[in-house]
């Protein structure tokens, strides 16, 4: 991985020190493990569970997701989903909904970065 690259996952919300420190300094496995986020369905299932109106599926599709975004350091998009699952957590799916547009582009804008590793 290279310093450009590595400029742009920071601008896109990856704690890079962070996530190297977690992969014990190996950046290799940690582009491997980037480049498996783009393999992840909880976000779809997230949005299908939302489009559903099915509150226990997004719960458990977000709270995936988040634990997924945490141990890879994606930083900007784990607040977010931090967030949604909160409230879904505490049933509040209007409140969760709320939330969806901007955990979409913080979505993309991952995959985006991610995708030209």
């Amino acid at each position: 991985m290279d310093d450009k690259m590595i400029q742009e996952l920071r601008a896109a919300g990856v704690d890079i020190d962070g996530a190297s420190e977690r992969f014990m300094g190996n950046m290799a496995l940690l582009e491997r493990f980037l480049k498996k986020f783009l393999e992840d369905k909880h976000f779809d299932e997230l949005m299908e569970a939302f489009d559903a109106e099915d509150t226990e599926k997004a719960f458990q599709a977000a709270h995936t997701l988040k634990g997924v975004c945490g141990n890879l350091s994606l930083t900007t998009l784990f607040h977010i989903t931090s967030d949604v699952t909160e409230h879904l957590r505490a049933g509040d799916m209007d409140l969760a909904k709320e939330k969806l547009p901007g955990m979409q582009e913080e979505y993309e804008k991952m995959i985006a970065v991610i995708s030209k590793l």
